[in-house]
């Protein structure tokens, strides 16, 4: 890249006392919405159609896409997090997920997320577990700020833990601007990026990414974050190329500056959350592990593909780069086609065709 370095000064730079201040991330479903909630339900189950078939026009939510309209301009253009709250879950698990895909069609476009080709991924450590596929996700231990794969990701909260632990969220550009103010030497190391591991989801693929993702690039005067460090120390030492010193300070930083200006909330039951990957991260606290089943913590996780996200120094590299290997990244409409049965298409170097 040749760009120079900007700071960012819009919306999606924000410390955690502005969301406190500024509630319009926060959105909610009024009963008129609900009523059209389950009449698109009603609608696609009279039609048979499973969740991965739905699409946008299948599932006419006529006042409410207003709703989800806003909702999207804040997570691509805005705060990059957004909760939508009084969603309905009074359904089957079968219904729920049905009515969660038809209300995510109105947003973007739905992908997979594993190597059993899941569409939502359950994260949960109770007896809906098994449909996580090959990794368990959910268990009490907490999670650390982080991004996901895609341009979004969604999580559904049907059931909390009674402890309600805290999910969090933290701007990316805020951190980013901290490292451009007190750390600017950072940058061109982190402008090279890494490789990234694939987390054993295609056996017939390279375990990592055969080319280095840049954790910060800029495209004219948009920036863009793709950090998370679980998948790059581990891409990194499967690439024989361990962190050097320096880069382990330059990760200490990061995630200390995202931990101290991270905000807090409650998931509660019937909310989504909403958060951009490229300007956002997000985890959450720790909770006590139970063993009754009715008590259990359930999430449904949606990973989305966004329309017009934002401008890329090379979208390829940057936007599918960690996403396209294996079974990940593929869309309902080409599993259905079966096109998820050949590798993603690649450039001469490796990065993903698009």
């Amino acid at each position: 890249m040749t760009e120079k370095w900007l700071a960012v000064k819009d919306r999606s730079a924000w410390r955690p006392e502005d969301l406190d201040i500024d509630r319009s991330w926060q959105f909610e479903v009024t009963q008129d919405h609900a009523e059209e909630l389950d009449r698109a339900l009603k609608g696609v189950k009279m039609r048979g159609l499973a969740f991965g078939e739905i699409r946008k026009e299948d599932f006419p939510l006529p006042s409410f896409a207003k709703i989800l309209k806003d909702l999207l301009s804040e997570i691509r253009d805005g705060r990059g997090i957004a909760t939508l709250s009084g969603v309905p879950i009074d359904y089957s698990y079968e219904d729920l997920e049905k009515l969660y895909w038809g209300l995510c069609s109105h947003l973007g476009i739905g992908i997979t997320q594993n190597v059993e080709v899941g569409l939502i991924h359950y994260i949960t450590d109770g007896d809906l577990a098994p449909k996580n596929g090959a990794g368990i996700l959910g268990k009490p231990s907490p999670v650390s700020l982080h991004a996901d794969l895609t341009d979004c990701v969604g999580l559904f909260c049907t059931h909390q833990a009674p402890d309600d632990p805290k999910s969090l969220v933290a701007s990316s550009m805020t951190v980013y601007n901290e490292i451009l103010s007190n750390h600017p030497e950072y940058l061109p190391q982190l402008e090279k990026g890494y490789f990234w591991s694939r987390r054993d989801k295609h056996p017939s693929e390279s375990s990592h990414s055969e080319f280095r993702v840049p954790a910060w690039s800029i495209k004219g005067k948009t920036v863009t974050c793709r950090f998370n460090a679980g998948w790059i120390k581990k891409g990194m030492t499967e690439a024989g190329v361990e962190l050097n010193n320096e880069e382990v300070k330059i990760f200490d930083f990061i995630e200390k500056t995202a931990a101290a200006n991270s905000h807090a909330f409650s998931l509660e039951p019937g909310t989504i959350a909403f958060w951009n990957n490229y300007t956002t991260f997000h985890g959450r606290d720790g909770f006590a592990e139970i063993e009754e089943e009715a008590k259990k913590r359930v999430l449904l996780r949606i990973w989305l593909d966004l329309p017009n996200v934002r401008s890329f120094w090379d979208e390829a590299r940057i936007r599918y780069g960690a996403i396209r290997h294996g079974q990940l990244g593929w869309t309902a409409k080409e599993v259905l086609e079966g096109k998820n049965r050949d590798p993603h298409l690649r450039r001469a170097d490796g990065v993903p065709s698009i």
